[in-house]
């Protein structure tokens, strides 16, 4: 069984292994050294081609992981398993609100069209389409809220930053309102698809 890399749980084991590491993953050589480490705590063996296609550093991206790779990841930052971290994740406080590093993403510098997937604790997801003017509208939710065919403004977008929405509207409501996503944990995964 594998799991999709683009799901907020994913992105938030990745920074609790960085954190357990005590370092950022940028080069190969962190990589080998994750791999010792992990070895030395779990005893159990994880190729470094496998975590750098996790990060997104190979050239050769995964779309999923296998569970195997995510239960010994999962034991590595302290949980019992995938299933645990994640209901850790779900259970847990405003703890798990560091701040996660990533650029902006800045709408005025976004081409109309331009799609961008978010997600956010404890298992939101949804996928936006930028209209122009700092203005976007939803066009798949999962778990969350928003609903597809919601619209809204938003200036900036940042990972491990709550996500502001001004002037949302609900599909076919001319009423607006203010919005926040990820007020607890800020962001979890910014993507431009």
């Amino acid at each position: 069984m594998s799991v999709s890399v683009n799901i907020p749980e994913m992105a938030a084991l990745r920074a609790r292994v960085e954190e357990t590491f005590g370092k950022s993953l940028e080069t190969h050589n962190a990589f080998i050294t994750l791999v010792d480490a992990i070895e030395a705590a779990v005893r159990e063996h994880l190729s470094e081609s496998t975590l750098e296609r996790m990060w997104g550093y190979s050239t050769r991206e995964a779309d999923a992981i296998s569970l195997r790779t995510l239960d010994v990841l999962s034991r590595y930052v302290g949980s019992s398993s995938w299933k645990g971290f994640c209901t850790d994740l779900k259970q847990s406080s405003p703890v798990e609100s560091e701040e996660f590093s990533g650029d902006s993403i800045v709408s005025s510098r976004l081409a109309v069209g331009t799609r961008l997937q978010l997600g956010w604790l404890p298992d939101r997801l949804i996928v936006i389409e930028y209209q122009g003017d700092n203005r976007y509208v939803v066009r798949d939710a999962k778990n969350s809220s928003l609903k597809p065919g919601d619209s809204f403004e938003c200036i900036q977008i940042q990972l491990g930053r709550s996500l502001y929405l001004d002037r949302f509207r609900r599909a076919g409501s001319r009423e607006e309102a203010r919005y926040v996503a990820g007020e607890r944990s800020g962001l979890t995964l910014v993507q431009i698809l």
